[in-house]
């Protein structure tokens, strides 16, 4: 094996080993180019990551864009240069004299055990274990995209760095490709967009809360209604609702206050006549009091499976730094679902699961991929408990067909799991629905029914979301669909617009037929001219434009545009026929 292969075996498949070798080269090359233009720069860790590369320096003052731009440059002449990536073994005591001068390296050399590697690429040598690609010249088609800072080792007590951010790709056209879809992506933002709908908004005095105004309102409803009608009407679940205040008497019990309290919002409440006080929490998730419901009653086999749906409030303590729009709340509700089960209907409900997904994600034009996530180390449970469950979740993915990859040790602490990502319009990945196999919490809820053979069993639960949280769904539908949602998901379906007051009545006519079908329809009667109403109605993207001039209201037609074509004149019985039937819901109608 030569030098530049070492790790091969640890990546999944080729292409995810030669990107990051790529991606870890160019972090190379361009501390090499950073040195050249910040003579003295101290350099920390440089490695991959989705997408591109960074490094950490300090040099002597801040970096700018400027700055980028010079720093390119010299990474081209390094990779014109086309020197070997050469790989060689050194002892501390050689280690430390090469890095004389970088404390940051020195520091991590001190923490490191037995020989060390390194890399040189034509005289700029680096502390590295590999893998690269063969020579310099392999890293030609690179862009530097950013600069932000960066505690050395991640500690706010240690220096702050600049982190100096890159993507690389194999080809001009990927990388093309990349920064094409990164400038769609900043026209596509939900919180631009968002706005631009008036979808929604926040408050500096709710922060990771979401206020949603009366279109982003119709938005959540419809999708929420879509799900509850689908899942109770042909999926067999019944809806229940729980409380989100509990004692952590429930949290102990279920396993999160060991291995959630942090992310919870807890307090302390003392009862008229206690002379101590106890400690509560919001809810984060809902499993815990599904256990109390379907503990609540004697159950038997020929209930099950039992099928808990459930679209309550949820509240996560997420740090605010990281909050962010919709995709990062503290406070959000999910589609949410357990399924109460024998262990021999796991197979068959994982199944039905996956058809569900398939179906939701289908209707909405987004692709996924799924990944196995298997058992951590702070797992709960015995090791033969979570054999089991990890053999069929992977029995499920391989009899539905499923391409998919497996997660090592990211499983929940109770189960393993399969992970959905869903890919949307740009190509970008985004975590969204989970089923999740548990045996330890219906055994640590003491959970049992009746069998057959007229003895007590404990169940099995699988947990389950295909949205996952409707708030962060709705920021990927947005950017998805650029703001342009389909006919059944648009908060405003119709927009019709008066020519003048000569056609005022038959606007306020046709609006009204629109209504009456279902419609959900704004009606632009206002004084201005009809350019400046088309152009209004553009940018918040109706599904159909509906012109009505005097001659529509003499011929009793309405003149009709959808987003790409234009209809020309309809009668009224024709458009909402059209509109109707188009807007009928890919699922739970």
């Amino acid at each position: 094996m030569e030098d530049h292969e070492k790790g091969r075996e640890a990546f999944a498949d080729e292409e995810s080993y030669r990107l990051h070798a790529l991606r870890h080269s160019t972090a190379h090359i361009m501390a090499e180019a950073i040195a050249t233009v910040f003579p003295g720069a101290k350099f920390a860790f440089g490695p991959p990551v989705e997408d591109g590369f960074y490094y950490d320096v300090d040099v002597s003052r801040p970096i700018t864009e400027g700055d980028l731009t010079a720093i390119e440059e010299a990474m081209k002449a390094v990779v014109k240069r086309n020197s070997p990536f050469a790989r060689r073994e050194v002892d501390h005591a050689e280690a430390e004299q090469l890095f004389a001068g970088q404390p940051y390296k020195l520091e991590h050399i001190g923490n490191l055990k037995g020989p060390l590697g390194t890399y040189d690429q034509g005289g700029f040598t680096d502390l590295c274990n590999g893998p690269h690609v063969p020579r310099t010249g392999n890293c030609k088609h690179f862009k530097l995209m950013k600069v932000s800072g960066a505690y050395w080792k991640g500690d706010s007590t240690r220096p702050m760095l600049q982190r100096v951010y890159g993507t690389v790709w194999p080809t001009r056209e990927a990388l093309d490709q990349y920064l094409f879809r990164l400038e769609e992506a900043k026209k596509r933002d939900h919180r631009k967009v968002g706005a631009q709908l008036g979808l929604f908004t926040t408050h500096e005095w709710a922060p990771g809360a979401i206020f949603w105004l009366p279109k982003g309102e119709i938005l959540y409803h419809t999708l929420s209604e879509a799900m509850r009608t689908m899942l109770l009407r042909d999926g067999g679940y019944v809806a229940v609702r729980t409380p989100m205040l509990f004692d952590t008497e429930l949290w102990k019990t279920s396993g999160h206050w060991a291995h959630y309290r942090d992310n919870m919002f807890k307090f302390d409440k003392k009862e008229e006549g206690e002379e101590e006080g106890r400690i509560y929490g919001l809810k984060p998730m809902n499993c815990p009091s599904h256990m109390l419901i379907f503990r609540s009653t004697k159950r038997s086999y020929r209930e099950l499976p039992l099928r808990m749906h459930d679209q309550g409030v949820l509240h996560r303590d997420e740090v605010k730094g990281a909050l962010g729009g919709l995709t990062r709340v503290r406070q959000f509700c999910q589609d949410d679902g357990h399924l109460f089960c024998m262990e021999e209907q796991i197979e068959k409900e994982v199944t039905e699961l996956i058809a569900l997904v398939n179906r939701v994600y289908g209707s909405l034009g987004l692709g996924y991929r799924a990944k196995l996530s298997t058992r951590p180390v702070d797992k709960l449970g015995d090791d033969s408990l979570w054999d089991r469950a990890e053999a069929a979740l992977e029995n499920a993915l391989r009899n539905n067909n499923l391409e998919w990859k497996l997660n090592a040790g990211d499983g929940a602490f109770y189960g393993p799991k399969i992970d959905f990502d869903v890919i949307d319009a740009l190509g970008r990945p985004w975590q969204c629905a989970t089923i999740q196999i548990d045996y330890q919490m219906p055994l640590r809820f003491e959970l049992s029914y009746v069998g057959a053979d007229n003895t007590a069993h404990t169940p099995v639960v699988i947990h389950r979301a295909i949205f996952g949280s409707f708030e962060r769904f709705i920021g990927i539908l947005i950017e998805h669909f650029a703001g342009a949602f389909p006919a059944w998901l648009a908060p405003e379906q119709v927009r019709v617009m008066t020519v003048s007051e000569k056609s005022l009545e038959w606007g306020r006519e046709v609006t009204a037929a629109l209504n009456a079908a279902g419609l959900r329809v704004f009606l632009d009667d206002g004084d201005g001219k009809i350019g400046a109403k088309i152009r209004e109605a553009h940018g918040v993207k109706p599904v159909w434009q509906v012109v009505v001039g005097e001659r529509d209201a003499e011929n009793r037609t309405v003149s009709v545009k959808t987003r790409e074509a234009d209809l020309g004149a309809l009668s009224v019985e024709a458009f909402v026929a059209l509109a109707v039937a188009e807007s009928k819901p890919p699922f739970g109608a």
